[in-house]
């Protein structure tokens, strides 16, 4: 891999809850900020959700409705509501698919995400490299949204804005592919295919996030009866079209 720009992310923590967030937040800030997609993800998913609710509602008002025009008019609204339903399903689907898999890795050491048509030659390369071996056990109370959360996310949207992360974007639609290390005897083969390397052929420097505990007491040396290989996410993010005017 190329050499790559590094930022430190200073912490006091880097619990499980933290570590989850983060790097799901940072994927959606990474998407929005590319123009991958059109508003935020926590925006599409109130969106997603209100067409879903739209579409049920109508089709129960048609079930007690015998007129014609009145048929005709809520066909007319179902068919527009699907086909907002069918244009987000997929992305929606993708990033839904990506949490479960992140919950699933035992130990968070390094994320790639890699925005372009394959992950060997992108168009953008953002590492995030965690200090320590976090344990992510598989109990979703572990991955409630905390006050540490929310701070250290916040920290890192910081710093990737201050780097000017989405002032030079490639227009039209990417791919995000998702890329963990993990131990090699890690088995997800539904959610995770294992690269054992990763080398990436396109000259891009990447930007790599270190996020680091302040807290001394709380530093763990990562496992080492285990080599950690690279296993890249099954499920890859493709952007949306949208109509965007290049910047002269």
């Amino acid at each position: 891999m190329n050499e790559s720009e590094s930022e430190t992310v200073s912490t006091t923590t880097l619990d499980g809850s933290s570590v989850f967030h983060t790097i799901i937040d940072v994927l959606g800030f990474l998407l929005y900020m590319h123009h991958q997609i059109p508003s935020t993800v926590q925006d599409m998913s109130i969106e997603f959700d209100s067409l879903h609710s739209q579409y049920k509602n109508l089709e129960m008002e048609m079930g007690s409705e015998a007129k014609a025009s009145f048929r005709r008019k809520h066909l007319s609204q179902m068919r527009d509501i699907k086909r907002g339903i069918k244009r987000m399903d997929k992305l929606m689907s993708a990033f839904s698919n990506i949490q479960t898999a992140i919950k699933l890795i035992p130990n968070v050491e390094e994320v790639i995400f890699a925005l372009g048509a394959t992950p060997l030659r992108p168009h953008h390369l953002y590492i995030l490299q965690f200090s320590h071996g976090t344990s992510l056990p598989i109990v979703a109370d572990d991955f409630a949204r905390t006050k540490a959360a929310d701070a250290l996310s916040r920290k890192a949207i910081r710093t990737l804005i201050s780097k000017g992360v989405g002032s030079v974007t490639y227009p039209g639609p990417m791919k995000l592919f998702v890329l963990v290390k993990a131990p090699s005897s890690f088995n997800q083969p539904l959610h995770f295919l294992p690269k054992r390397d990763f080398r990436c052929n396109r000259k891009v420097v990447p930007l790599r996030l270190l996020f680091k505990c302040r807290n001394q007491d709380q530093e763990t040396a990562a496992p080492t009866s285990e080599d950690l290989i690279w296993f890249q996410c099954r499920h890859a993010i493709k952007g949306l079209a949208m109509n965007i005017t290049p910047e002269e």
